[in-house]
């Protein structure tokens, strides 16, 4: 249910009218005196009335109270940048969202979603290693039900997206929300790109578990061209490097800057470390089985000795393994719908290496990368070690 202040519904409608729901029943409350129940056609229109402000929340329209805050943001920033060419993207409190299905899919999960205490959040920038944490999570916390033997398992016949879907770009992208995620047992398990400012209040109000993984930048950036290339329509032009590069610098990449996003959950990751657990993509590719069991023992599933002995964390691992992931018929010629958008299963798939940026970015390229990173988290304790010095 959509819950929206006596103020906001006060100031949307000319300072006239505070209307409610109760129960069954439809109130208004006129300003200057009491308030009487609405039937019959009154009712009707109330509904009309209520059924439009729930589509101007839905589509970010600024009420009064924080009209004033958003327009100063409006003229310290654009508000629209298509450096990115088929993929423009709009600025929304300080960050950058595919425009214009996602963040309306960002808005719907800010009002509707309703996180439980064992719920767990898989988030990260994206390309930065996020369908391959997916899978490990999904077979982890499932282990118990699914034989990873079995023909019928999620993970043979469905992409990891699907296993664990975006709140914003799949479950909030259509309405009413599919699936029906109220029907779902506890653990659910779903993803997200928004930053943590961003995130529906209900995710860090219900205590649940929040994993993000993090990535060298670079790689990073390389492997988002890549994928805004391959997922591309056929009449649009190829994005050239140069200008992926220049986008990443302004800050310009979908839920970025990329710094903001990473810092933000850095610092809850030191705040909170029992709640939010922050993971990098290279120690994972360094050391799989080690960080399979650091993460199932965050999410309160931790490998057993018996496991361990058994060698159940190494079938996860090669169940989840990038080359598995990749050879499997419904991720070479699968479809999924992301932000209102059909995208090919396959093109969320590439060479999942690390350090692969050196094979496309220049030097002059990398060090504008590294530069500005090193320079926006300054001070915070965070880092990310791949250098251009590497190349020597």
């Amino acid at each position: 249910m959509l819950h929206l202040s006596a103020t906001t519904f006060y100031n949307q409608f000319q300072n006239q009218y505070c209307f409610y729901l109760h129960s069954s029943s439809i109130y208004m409350w006129k300003e200057e005196r009491g308030g009487k129940q609405i039937k019959g056609q009154d009712k009707l229109l109330l509904l009309f009335l209520l059924l439009k402000m729930v589509l101007l929340t839905r589509t970010n329209i600024p009420t009064t109270e924080n009209q004033e805050e958003q327009q100063q943001q409006e003229d310290q920033e654009p508000s629209l940048d298509e450096g990115l060419l088929y993929v423009p993207l709009i600025n929304h409190q300080g960050f950058w969202f595919p425009h214009p299905g996602f963040l309306q899919g960002v808005t719907a999960a800010q009002h509707h979603f309703v996180a439980r205490s064992k719920d767990v959040i898989v988030t990260s920038a994206p390309k930065s290693g996020t369908i391959w944490l997916k899978a490990l999570l999904f077979a982890t916390v499932n282990r118990k039900c699914l034989s990873f033997t079995d023909d019928d398992h999620p993970l043979v016949n469905l992409n990891p997206h699907d296993c664990v879907p975006f709140l914003d770009s799949q479950v909030y992208s259509k309405t009413p929300p599919s699936p029906d995620i109220e029907d779902l047992p506890s653990p659910r398990l779903f993803a997200t790109h928004v930053p943590y400012p961003l995130l529906p209040i209900s995710i860090p109000e219900s205590g649940c578990k929040i994993v993000y993984l993090s990535r060298d930048p670079k790689d990073s950036l390389v492997s988002l061209w890549h994928f805004i290339n391959a997922a591309k329509p056929e009449t649009s032009e190829a994005l050239p490097l140069d200008r992926a590069v220049d986008s990443f610098i302004r800050g310009a990449t979908p839920y970025g800057p990329f710094w903001d996003q990473a810092m933000g959950y850095y610092k809850e990751s030191l705040e909170s470390p029992k709640r939010v657990l922050f993971m990098r993509y290279e120690e994972l590719h360094k050391d799989p089985f080690g960080e399979l069991k650091r993460l199932a023992e965050f999410v309160g599933c931790p490998f057993t000795e018996e496991e361990e002995r058994g060698g159940v964390v190494g079938e996860i691992v090669e169940m989840c393994g990038f080359e598995r992931l990749v050879g499997l018929e419904v991720n070479k010629r699968g479809k999924m719908e992301m932000g209102k958008a059909e995208v090919e299963n396959r093109v969320f798939f590439r060479k999942g290496r690390v350090g692969d940026w050196e094979n496309y970015l220049t030097e002059e390229m990398a060090e504008r990368v590294e530069r500005v990173v090193e320079e926006k988290l300054r001070g915070s304790g965070l880092s990310f070690g791949s250098s251009t010095v590497s190349r020597a």
